[in-house]
């Protein structure tokens, strides 16, 4: 039961990147703000992966066709989930774009019983229901909270696709070394955020460099995200190789509450009476999940 406080640190690490991301967003855009996750996470991954090697006891590597695979894919998912993450918070709040992001939890059950095998409780099934049910009556928009048009799906775009990278990435890091899975989680995250530094770099240096520009200008804040960041996904990448990825995506919903208070605190945004009581609903979710 080790991956249950592991994903609750992993997820107030996320939104602590998550605000970073945010605030400089607005001269940067949403794949700038996307490639600060990357970029300035590397440099942190690297340094988490030679300290997982270095206390790690006979530490093995299998760079097979799976693994390479699993890392491209998930990637891929990534940057287009982290990106329609943000979007979704630009057209909301902060704590709603997270909320609707959350709208991944069906999916990741889906994806991991279905494509990758994984054994799901009928408890588990039960808890992400309930989870999912929850956090759609907190995501509708009530009071002064609105919407924009293309939030709600920027938000279930990014659930469906961050869920789905999380089971490409718990392949790659079973797949690594396995008799060490912290070790392989975290040379896992340094692989994969090489690998969209790269690519989003190069992109954005061809299709709109200024976004690059404001990027390294915001460097200070960029590097906040970027610790918050790498520590985040060792940790995520962790929880999902100890656990299939919908239970942890279930306990990962610990995030909602974090958000709504880091949006209260920073943003100055409020969340009704009646998202509060939804929020409760989603906690029993969590709780049926991981007792699953």
């Amino acid at each position: 039961m080790i991956w249950i406080p592991i994903t609750i640190a992993a997820a107030g690490l996320q939104v602590a990147r998550n605000a970073a991301q945010r605030s400089v967003m607005g001269g940067a855009g949403p794949w700038g703000a996307t490639l600060v996750r990357f970029l300035f996470g590397l440099p942190f991954a690297i340094v988490f992966a030679a300290i997982a090697f270095l206390v790690t006891k006979d530490p093995q590597a299998h760079l097979t066709m799976r693994f390479w695979l699993g890392a491209f894919a998930g990637a891929g998912l990534q940057m287009a989930a982290t990106a329609a993450l943000l979007v979704a918070m630009q057209r909301s709040s902060f704590a709603l774009g997270t909320a609707l992001q959350q709208s991944g939890l069906p999916f990741a059950l889906i994806w991991g019983a279905v494509l990758f095998g994984d054994h799901i409780s009928g408890l588990q099934w039960a808890g992400g229901l309930v989870a999912t049910a929850g956090l759609a009556a907190l995501s509708w928009p009530r009071g002064p909270v609105t919407m924009k048009r293309g939030a709600a799906l920027a938000g279930l775009g990014a659930g469906a696709m961050f869920s789905l990278s999380a089971n490409c990435f718990r392949q790659a890091s079973l797949t690594f070394d396995p008799a060490h899975l912290a070790f392989s989680a975290f040379v896992t995250v340094m692989v994969v955020q090489a690998i969209q530094s790269v690519v989003l770099t190069a992109i954005l240096l061809v299709r709109n460099p200024d976004a690059v520009v404001a990027v390294l200008a915001a460097w200070r804040k960029s590097l906040g995200a970027g610790f918050c960041g790498a520590a985040a996904s060792g940790l995520w990448f962790t929880a999902m190789a100890l656990s299939p990825v919908g239970p942890v995506r279930a306990v990962g919903v610990v995030e909602i509450p974090l958000a709504a208070l880091a949006g209260r605190r920073l943003f100055a945004e409020r969340l009704t009476l009646f998202q509060i009581l939804a929020g409760v609903v989603t906690a029993l979710g969590v709780i049926m999940a991981a007792l699953g």
